[in-house]
Formats: C-alpha cells, sequence, structure tokens
C-alpha cells in the first residue's frame, strides 16, 4: 500500500495553509511536527478528504482518492485533535454510535468495542457515562473509535494530549504496533512521542516540509545546518527548537 502526496496545496484566500507538499508514504509511522499554525492539522484534514484539496492530488496505490470515494473512507481511521463525544452515552454506547456511522455489523461491532475498549485500558469503564470520564480517559476513548473499523491509514491529531506520562508510553508502544500493518501518521507537540516512535519525520513550517527522513537522517541535517560540536547530545528536540524556538 502507498499513499502519495503529489504537491499538495490549500488556500483559504489570500492565505496558502499548505504549500505544494509532496511525500510518498507506506506502512509505519509518520511524525509530523511543527508549531501552531504550521498546516498539520490542515493536511490531516486532507489526507481524511475533511477540507477540500485547492491543487495537487492525493493517490493509494496509484488511484486518486477523491475518485474512490466511500472505498476510501473504510480504510481510514482519524481522531481530530477537538473530537466531540456524546457526554450522555456510556463508552460502550458511544463506541456503538460510532460503529453504526462507520456502518458495521452488528455482532462485530459489539465484539469489535468490547477488544478496543479493552486495548485502550476502558474495559471497566464501558458502562461510565462519558462525562464523568477525565482528559485522558476520553483521550483513550477517541483512540479506541478511531480503531473501530481496522483502518489501513490511521491520522492521529495529537493523540497522547491529556495522557499522563506512564499512558503516554503505553500509547507510544500501541502507535507503533499499528504502524507494522497500516500508514500511521501522528502530529503532536511532543517531541519524544514521535521521536521514540516514527519511522519517519517531517518538520513543517508555513506550510511547507523544511526537513524529513529518519532521525538518523535529521541528526545529519541538524549537524549541516546548525553545526553543533556536541553531536552525541544530539536529539530531536535541539533540531525542534533550532527552527521554532523564538
Amino acid at each position: 500500500m502507498e499513499l502519495i502526496l503529489d504537491r499538495v496545496t490549500k488556500q483559504y484566500k489570500n492565505k496558502i495553509a499548505v504549500d505544494r507538499l509532496s511525500a510518498s508514504l507506506k506502512e509505519g509511522v509518520y511524525g509530523l511536527l511543527g508549531a501552531n499554525g504550521a498546516g498539520k492539522t490542515t493536511l490531516m484534514r486532507m489526507i481524511c478528504g475533511i477540507a477540500q484539496i485547492s491543487s495537487g492530488e492525493i493517490r493509494l496505490d496509484g488511484e486518486d482518492v477523491g475518485a474512490m470515494g466511500g472505498r476510501y473512507r473504510d480504510l481510514l481511521g482519524y481522531l481530530p485533535q477537538d473530537f466531540g463525544y456524546y457526554h450522555r452515552f456510556t463508552a460502550m454506547e458511544f463506541m456503538l454510535y460510532i460503529a453504526l456511522l462507520k456502518g458495521l455489523n452488528r455482532s462485530y461491532a459489539v465484539r469489535q468495542c468490547k477488544l478496543l475498549l479493552q486495548k485502550v485500558g476502558l474495559e471497566s469503564e464501558m458502562r461510565h457515562k462519558i462525562r464523568t470520564f477525565s482528559g485522558g480517559m476520553r483521550q483513550r476513548l477517541g483512540i479506541a473509535q478511531a480503531l473501530l473499523n481496522d483502518p489501513k491509514i490511521l491520522i492521529l491529531d495529537e493523540p497522547t494530549a491529556g495522557l499522563d506520562p506512564k499512558e503516554r508510553v503505553r500509547f507510544r508502544d500501541m502507535i507503533a504496533e499499528l504502524g507494522r500493518e497500516r500508514i500511521v501518521i501522528l502530529s503532536t507537540h511532543i517531541v519524544s512521542d514521535v521521536e521514540e516512535i516514527a519511522d519517519w519525520i517531517f518538520l513543517m513550517r508555513q506550510g511547507q516540509f523544511i526537513a524529513q527522513g529518519t532521525l538518523e537522517d535529521l541528526k545529519a541535517h541538524y549537524l549541516e545546518v546548525a553545526g553543533d560540536a556536541e553531536p552525541e547530545k544530539f536529539n530531536l528536540e535541539k533540531l525542534y527548537l533550532f527552527y521554532f524556538s523564538e
């Protein structure tokens, strides 16, 4: 499976939010890093088909995703940064509702909902109202719903926001495991999350990729552009601060 971004652009009147981005993505975890307003969320929304592309093309295995319609949506799992919950629902009711929207068979949906709630550590909370959940619990529920249809392309916008350090480690491990069989695109402001699990990292500024590659690629890039005299102390945070600190 290969997802191609071909000169993808998004323009709002006089503002270009995403500027002629191109990339080739296969199975693995892809980390998007950048300051607020860099265009990360806009790019993810275009990949999901929520935001219309101004120019360029997104293709899956050679086929334009816009022409694929429902076939493409069936392959997607998406956790937006600001995910809407129905607070009067229990966790299980909410999962079954999302499963219904995704057109899943009822008996399969019940099994899948239970399995995923267990996977994200909410098995004992499935009968509790979402309004009683902490922010971290709601985020875990959001990750569970994104996995309901066993997506081949998983888009996660700030998936570890609101999680405590122990939960973040748990979900980093889960995301890394998911990336073995699908394309996972992860946007976050927590640099260490990307550094730990991403196979390929994009640094994004003003709608463009200003650096990309494996962690080793980015280390070489950093040493070239920053002239750091202590390469053995390199980490992704250094490169991030080089580009995005005020």
